[in-house]
């Protein structure tokens, strides 16, 4: 619905999740049917038209409308989450909404069974319409973000698309093994922002890790930071671990841990430090000579959990 109205416009942008209600004649999914795309909640078989889907979508931010759904005295519906943003007035015709439920449109949409939005990425399951938003939050086919950290992209995709993504569209250098040994140089230390200096891609065991190497502020105090993320669920990341090393001068130091999964966000892995940590002054005393240059060595390896 075209509103004319830039208020409207803004809302459309901003999605609200509802939660769906809590009733005994209304069927939920459990975790495992959540992450399983293969047990699907069984439920007469409804076939949804086109028209009843729209009757379910709110004029404002155009996200399904879950209870409870209000209605003006015209009959014109809106979601819970856009009443108050629309200072409860109508988005149609402008008369007050009040507090009158569409109690039909309700039991209509306890009535739906659903594909998962994510059918195009593998799901085949079937769920009950107040059901869905839950097994979308935790489907396994939903697709990731990019991991590449050194600008705002905005692309999804599953793990084989944002694998050609990364080397055609960032141009990130990628290496088969489970070692490797990498050499930072900067050549004026002093100047830390927060931005990623280098993205790695490794394949082995079958699957994908990204190595992150950056500068970052820590407070007042500049500092590197080097982790690894998994290309792939939390649940399979846990099945890997790995191995930094970085050091000069008959010192080095050693950082051992988990890939953390690509569901988590770059900046969350970062800013929780999740890696291997090194302070100016010691990435410097490590570089040798005069400290006036960075030249750091990082090596480290990736290996199966038993």
């Amino acid at each position: 619905m075209a509103s004319g109205s830039p208020f409207f416009d803004d809302l459309r942008n901003k999605p609200e999740v509802i939660d769906p209600p809590q009733g005994e004649d209304l069927m939920d999914i459990n975790e495992s049917s959540a992450n399983d795309p293969t047990q699907t909640p069984i439920k007469p078989n409804f076939s949804v038209s086109s028209s009843v889907r729209e009757l379910l979508e709110c004029p404002v931010c155009l996200n399904a409308m879950y209870p409870p759904i209000h209605q003006c005295s015209n009959g014109h519906t809106i979601c819970s989450g856009c009443k108050p943003r629309v200072h409860n007035r109508c988005p149609t015709c402008r008369h007050e909404l009040g507090n009158i439920r569409c109690l039909a449109l309700e039991k209509v949409a306890a009535s739906l069974e659903l594909p998962c939005k994510y059918q195009s990425y593998g799901c085949i399951g079937i769920y009950p319409y107040y059901s869905k938003l839950k097994h979308e939050s935790q489907c396994v086919f939903r697709p990731y973000n990019c991991p590449y950290a050194g600008s705002e992209c905005t692309v999804m995709g599953d793990i084989p698309y944002l694998v050609t993504h990364l080397k055609d569209d960032h141009k990130v250098d990628m290496h088969s093994g489970s070692t490797f040994n990498h050499r930072y140089v900067k050549a004026n230390p002093h100047e830390v922002e927060n931005a990623t200096w280098m993205l790695t891609v490794f394949s082995c065991f079958g699957q994908y890790f990204c190595l992150h190497f950056e500068a970052f502020q820590l407070g007042m105090a500049p500092v590197y930071i080097a982790f690894l993320r998994f290309m792939g669920d939390d649940n399979e990341a846990k099945n890997y671990s790995y191995s930094l090393e970085v050091g000069g001068n008959g010192r080095k130091m050693i950082w051992q841990g988990v890939p953390r999964s690509i569901r988590d966000s770059h900046r969350k892995v970062r800013d929780s430090f999740d890696g291997l940590i090194i302070q100016r002054s010691m990435a410097l005393f490590f570089s040798g000579g005069d400290r006036k240059e960075l030249k750091l060595r990082v090596t480290g390896r990736i290996w199966k959990e038993q």
